[in-house]
């Protein structure tokens, strides 16, 4: 883990330019595109035949590239709907438990942000605010299973209004079916269809439509680089909420600090990933030292201590600055996924934040709250993304139409402006919708 002092030098560790991409690939990837399709391609030429061939393939070339890249072959794409509460009915009792209850606070959580149509009738403008029809999300199933990413995306998809969300995530090794947590969690989050589908091919059903999957308005969760790929690919075909990479947590610390809280904070993020970026910005040498001497000392306690060290060696920096100030300044230039503030005054200091997909507030608020159990969605934006994109939410299911009602003599008023912007522009036919209302208000006519 990179050790830097100072503000410039804290400037240069964190420029992204320097840091690795998203849809960068190791050898080992390049080594097993190259023998699964017998050429070495990029992911990105990958992904690009996999879409051209779903589009024009459906059912089929899905079926085909689950056996082909998953090592699955299941006989149908869709689950049967009953085996949903089935999951939910097997699943341990605590477990079900924990999730109605992440599931409560996410539903209230996006109830709270959902946006109001409005018209002022005084100026006759205004905006309706409508749900999209349909919705896909994914929830990866390679490593792990992510039942929270399923109530993390449905969940606001439903609470917008969307009519039908269906669900794509990859099915066991053994053909058994998707993950029984994860089609627990579709029960809980009332998902209306799910598809035992993953990678690229999955992103591709649901953005052009197959015999069995419905072609939907947007997709939304996280993946791999080939489902982040894919997601690039389509947009425009349908909306995509944003492109995500590996995960990113950039803590700030003052003295006040615990650095035994730093290093699980960011070790819980190390874990996920060996491309996972665990970034430490702290103005007191003693906690820097401190914070370093923890992270060896917890990593050995870890079952996954080898990704969490490849993650701290490759992407983990830790970095002194002069004051808060200078430390809050790194964290809107790394623009990070999930920025902890575990300081004296934390709210104090969130006002200037910037750039973050989410902003956690001193040691109670940790991130692993964010990532199950707090309410806001844990989909957010990373590689910098925050800059320009917002955590996953009911605004991304909703489509904004401006509503124009102008009475007569409000357009009386504005309709010469109207006419000369037209002629200014060459368009007669512009200026004459304009001309013709405004003689007709005069009483005459054209």
């Amino acid at each position: 883990m990179q050790v830097i002092k100072g503000f410039e030098a804290g400037k240069e560790a964190l420029d992204r330019g320097s840091l690795r991409v998203w849809d960068s690939a190791s050898p080992e990837v390049l080594d097993r595109i190259e023998k699964l399709f017998n050429e070495r391609l990029t992911p990105r030429e990958v992904v690009a035949r996999i879409l051209d061939s779903v589009r024009w393939r459906g059912d089929s070339a899905v079926l085909g590239y689950t056996s082909m890249l998953d090592g699955v072959d299941v006989e149908s794409l869709e689950v049967p709907k009953a085996a949903l509460k089935q999951a939910y009915d097997a699943i341990p009792a605590d477990l079900r438990k924990a999730m109605e209850t992440a599931a409560a606070r996410v539903r209230s959580f996006q109830q709270a942000c959902m946006p109001k149509s409005w018209i002022d009738e005084a100026t006759g403008l205004g905006e309706q605010f409508t749900p999209m029809a349909r919705a896909g999300v994914y929830a990866p199933g390679g490593l792990a299973a992510y039942p929270s990413t399923v109530l993390m995306t449905a969940i606001p998809a439903k609470v917008a209004g969307v009519d039908e969300v269906i669900l794509a995530t990859p099915s066991g090794r053994d053909s058994s079916g998707p993950n029984p947590t994860v089609l627990a969690a579709a029960y809980i989050a009332g998902v209306d269809r799910v598809f035992q589908m993953g990678g690229a091919q999955a992103i591709a059903a649901m953005a052009y439509g197959t015999e069995s999957v419905p072609k939907v308005d947007i997709v939304c969760g996280p993946g791999n680089i080939f489902v982040t790929l894919a997601k690039q690919m389509v947009y425009g075909e349908v909306a995509v909420d944003g492109l995500y990479g590996p995960t990113e947590t950039l803590v700030i610390a003052d003295g006040s600090a615990d650095p035994v809280l730093c290093a699980a904070d960011l070790l819980a993020q190390a874990e996920h990933d060996a491309l996972a970026s665990p970034v430490f910005i702290t103005t007191s040498e003693t906690v820097l030292a401190q914070v370093a001497a923890e992270l060896a000392r917890q990593l050995e306690m870890l079952p996954k201590r080898d990704i969490a060290a490849a993650a701290l060696e490759g992407q983990g920096v830790l970095v002194l600055v002069d004051n808060l100030d200078e430390a809050i300044a790194l964290g809107n230039l790394y623009s990070p996924e999930h920025m902890c503030l575990l300081v004296e005054e934390p709210r104090k200091l969130m006002t200037k934040v910037r750039n973050a997909g989410g902003v956690f507030l001193g040691e109670s608020s940790p991130e692993v709250a964010g990532d199950y159990i707090a309410g806001p969605s844990h989909v957010m934006p990373t590689g910098g993304t925050a800059r320009f994109n917002s955590s996953l939410g009911v605004h991304q299911f909703l489509k904004v139409t401006s509503v124009i009602g102008l009475d007569s003599e409000t357009f009386h008023a504005l309709g010469e402006d109207a006419a000369r912007f037209a002629e200014a522009e060459g368009l007669d036919g512009h200026a004459r919708a304009a001309q013709i209302r405004l003689e007709r208000s005069k009483g005459g006519g054209l």
